[in-house]
């Protein structure tokens, strides 16, 4: 069973499906950080495209304070296996470049069958969280650039024919004209499609997400338990730099000085999105799913005076401590956070192995 992640980030969405027994042949990622992080997960190669060929590059990326080369030297591997990370029997190759300079003959020439395509286009011309979103949604998705790479994505899955494809977006896809115009790119392209909304939590993801699955199949996964903040994170608080990604982070100071008087629930800053203010720096409730996870927000350990760590946010988002992140706090921030839950995309993968 063989698939295709475009817009793969740090590999959430990949990371149920490989549990579940599929094997990832290509992945695409514009981000130099994320598409790293997907490499060392998935043992891939990492290429670039120069003079409208691909080319294999070295890369000195970091976990945490950890070196790690790609392509890995003995040493790394020694590294990624004493970690749980190296995944022998699978080598995706890592197109690290942007999707609008890939051509589907790129994807080809590596498989020339996929079973099935997968990936979440950039939310950011859709989301209810982006205060500069175009007013009119027709022109988020044939305007806007960002809003434009859905079309990219419904292009590469026309000229594959995959047997099944699942395409991941915010809510604001619902919306009326820009569902019936993703309904009729995708009819033109040879596949009827099904809006298929699921909420994280109910397939034991530690944190609320509601998301769209644009799919050529209905996905309707059976539900699991909830799983709560302390569940989830409380072992960590014992543990230190053993766990990979599991550095604390420097509060601003007007967060700092609030922090004593938060309660739990409680927000200690906010910010702008298109439909009025969101929180931010989140006192977590330990005994309830936290709130949605995103790039651009923090939450406060429920019963420390200090920030969740990355490792910790990862655990919201139902990632295993294996599972690596490349790069600064911010941009492992914002890889979990722009991220699929390995916990939602377990459910997904096991109704599309039935499908198939």
């Amino acid at each position: 069973m063989k698939f295709v992640d475009l817009f793969c980030g740090c590999g959430g969405f990949s990371r149920g499906f490989v549990e579940e027994g599929f094997k990832p042949v290509v992945a695409v990622e514009i981000d130099g950080n994320a598409s790293s992080s997907y490499v060392l997960n998935f043992n891939g190669k990492l290429y670039e495209k120069k003079l409208n060929e691909l080319v294999e590059k070295e890369v000195l990326c970091y976990v945490g304070d950890i070196p790690l080369n790609i392509p890995p030297s003995d040493k790394d591997i020694k590294i990624l296996k004493e970690l749980g990370t190296y995944k022998k029997d699978i080598n995706p190759v890592v197109i690290n470049e942007d999707i609008r300079e890939i051509h589907s003959y790129d994807i080809l020439k590596i498989c020339k069958k996929v079973d099935v395509v997968i990936g979440g286009p950039p939310c950011e011309a859709y989301t209810g969280a982006n205060p500069n979103r175009e007013k009119r949604p027709f022109d988020r998705l044939y305007k806007d650039e960002m809003g434009r790479l859905v079309l990219e994505y419904i292009r590469i899955v026309g000229d594959l024919q995959p047997e099944i494809f699942v395409m991941e977006n915010v809510p604001g896809i619902l919306e009326e004209d820009i569902r019936e115009s993703i309904e009729r790119e995708f009819k033109k392209v040879g596949y009827d499609v099904y809006f298929n909304i699921l909420r994280a939590e109910d397939y034991g993801n530690p944190s609320s997400r509601r998301r769209v699955f644009v799919s050529n199949i209905e996905i309707n996964p059976g539900k699991l338990e909830s799983v709560t903040v302390i569940e989830a994170i409380e072992d960590l608080m014992f543990k230190g730099r053993e766990v990979p990604n599991h550095e604390y982070v420097t509060l601003p100071k007007k967060v700092s000085k609030r922090l004593l008087k938060a309660k739990w629930g409680e927000g200690l800053i906010k910010f702008k999105g298109s439909r009025g203010v969101l929180d931010n720096y989140i006192r977590l409730h330990p005994y309830k799913v936290a709130p949605t996870v995103m790039g651009k927000r923090r939450f406060i350990h429920p019963f420390e005076n200090r920030s969740l760590t990355p490792r910790e946010q990862a655990r919201l988002m139902g990632y295993p401590d294996y599972h690596l992140f490349v790069g600064g706090k911010e941009s492992q921030f914002n890889q979990v956070g722009e991220s699929v839950p390995p916990t939602l995309s377990r459910a997904i993968a096991k109704v599309v192995k039935e499908n198939l």
